[in-house]
């Protein structure tokens, strides 16, 4: 269903129930379908009231194709030494579409579960709004502090790549290369269930890289939020793969130490492949610390 959130049309699926809610904060050019079916079921087994939701500039939310594609490199370079490069808008501003859709649903609080770039925001939440934030799960996140590992040299290149071709099969094969590459390789995910995503995607609707690129200038313009985590107070949880090759662990570690009183959860053998196909290993090992820890923290609330 569309609601309008921070003045934006925003796509959001929502199980409703009586459960406390939980909302769900997608990664850099995911969309909604993209939480794997078996994790928003868990949840809701579990009593929780799932909401998930297209971020901006993805799916089937409000695009900004005014603005065609930035210039990454120039403006990676000048965060890189301490500018403040423009960009599109801003992670703050992801994160005030997300309480947008608290609002718009009558949520006063929830759990906010942010996965990769959707950790980012979701840190945003926690120091944007600490009242609506009944804790803080960042899923393969970084504080993005200066020092920290770079992504692997052979992933970063697939992700600047661009695809040879423009038919389905090139595109399929572009997209199920990089999704392979960030991914387990004790647990693979199949051929088979990259390829139905990248299907499902393509139908629902196509990815688009400049839209990409303008989340990516997102990322790369929020300077200061590694200094600003010390005044989060939010119960938070930092769940990461030991195997991470596009956000490597220190990012993780590096929050986790930096949110006073943070748990700090390293899956083995889990890359960054949560979503959108993980292998139900990877899965089931995810669940074992994000559900324990959203439960305890209910306990602790009641």
């Amino acid at each position: 269903m569309k609601i309008e959130a921070n003045g934006l049309q925003i796509e959001v699926e929502d199980t409703g129930g009586s459960g406390t809610p939980v909302l769900l904060v997608m990664g850099l050019g995911g969309q909604l379908i993209h939480w794997p079916a078996a994790l928003v079921q868990s949840l809701v087994d579990a009593g929780y009231r799932v909401i998930r939701f297209d971020n901006r500039d993805s799916g089937l939310s409000t695009h900004f194709t005014q603005h065609g594609a930035p210039a990454i490199p120039w403006i990676a370079l000048r965060a890189w030494l301490g500018a403040k490069p423009r960009a599109p808008y801003a992670l703050a501003d992801m994160a005030a579409d997300a309480l947008g859709v608290l609002d718009a649903l009558g949520v006063q609080r929830a759990h906010i579960v942010g996965l990769s770039m959707g950790a980012m925001i979701a840190q945003r939440v926690a120091l944007a709004a600490p009242q609506r934030a009944i804790s803080l799960s960042s899923v393969m996140g970084s504080s993005r502090a200066r020092g920290l590992s770079r992504p692997q040299g052979h992933v970063l290149r697939l992700f600047m790549a661009r695809p040879g071709a423009k038919d389905e099969a090139a595109l399929m094969a572009f997209y199920t290369r990089f999704l392979r590459a960030i991914s387990s390789q004790r647990f693979a995910p199949t051929d088979e269930s990259l390829q139905a995503v990248f299907r499902a995607t393509a139908a629902r609707h196509p990815p688009n890289t400049a839209a990409t690129m303008r989340q990516l200038a997102a990322i790369l313009t929020d300077t200061g939020r590694a200094e600003q985590l010390a005044h989060i107070r939010t119960p938070t949880l930092v769940l990461h793969g030991a195997d991470d090759p596009l956000v490597p662990l220190d990012g993780a570690q590096d929050t986790a130490r930096r949110i006073p009183g943070a748990q700090l959860a390293v899956v083995p053998d889990m890359a960054h492949d949560l979503a959108p196909a993980p292998h139900p290993e990877i899965l089931r090992r995810a669940l074992a610390h994000l559900l324990p820890f959203l439960q305890s923290v209910d306990a602790q609330a009641a």
